[in-house]
């Protein structure tokens, strides 16, 4: 079973090792080394913010990955969003679209959001696709975009607008997960 749960303090080494795999951060804007008092840091940040929401991917009880909202615009009711699977052996299992599609729904019906945005590497073809697959549109490219690795990196700028998935929703088959 698939959930959501509020990152907590006793998390934040946990993703401080996921974040510097290798498989993880390919996929990052950035490649720092991480210390446990930068990460505190950062944990205290976006707890304290109200542009930041983020929860562990829980799957049977083992925490997998994270998801999170970011840059959350009540004024304008948009916001970005993310998430990656560290362990890899939850890969290729379906999880993608019950995150796709309960994020859809938690933004647009609880947060009342009209716009969820995200940004990938365009090499990442995968993940754009998955996000096509459900519904976000490419809205532009940004062209070396980040420097990463001693070279620039396009970033595939997506998004779903509220009315497209309330129209769409009803065409997916996915299991409703707790979200915290």
């Amino acid at each position: 079973m698939l959930k959501l749960r509020k990152m907590a303090e006793e998390d934040i080494y946990k993703v401080m090792e996921w974040r510097m795999l290798p498989e993880v951060t390919k996929y990052m804007y950035t490649d720092i080394e991480l210390t446990r008092e930068s990460q505190k840091a950062w944990f205290d940040n976006v707890s304290e913010s109200s542009e930041y929401l983020y929860w562990m991917i829980e799957f049977d009880g083992t925490d997998i990955g994270v998801i999170n909202l970011s840059e959350i615009d009540r004024t304008n009711k948009r916001c970005f969003w993310a998430y990656y699977i560290a362990d890899t052996s939850f890969r290729g299992k379906g999880i993608a679209r019950s995150l796709e599609c309960n994020m859809y729904d938690h933004v647009f019906f609880k947060l009342d959001m009209n716009k969820l945005c995200c940004e990938v590497f365009d090499d990442n073809e995968m993940v754009v696709q998955i996000h096509q697959k459900f519904g976000s549109k490419i809205e532009g490219t940004f062209i070396d975009h980040i420097f990463k690795k001693g070279e620039y990196k396009n970033i595939v700028r997506m998004a779903i607008f509220k009315k497209d998935w309330q129209s769409i929703k009803g065409s997916y088959k996915y299991d409703i997960i707790e979200i915290e």
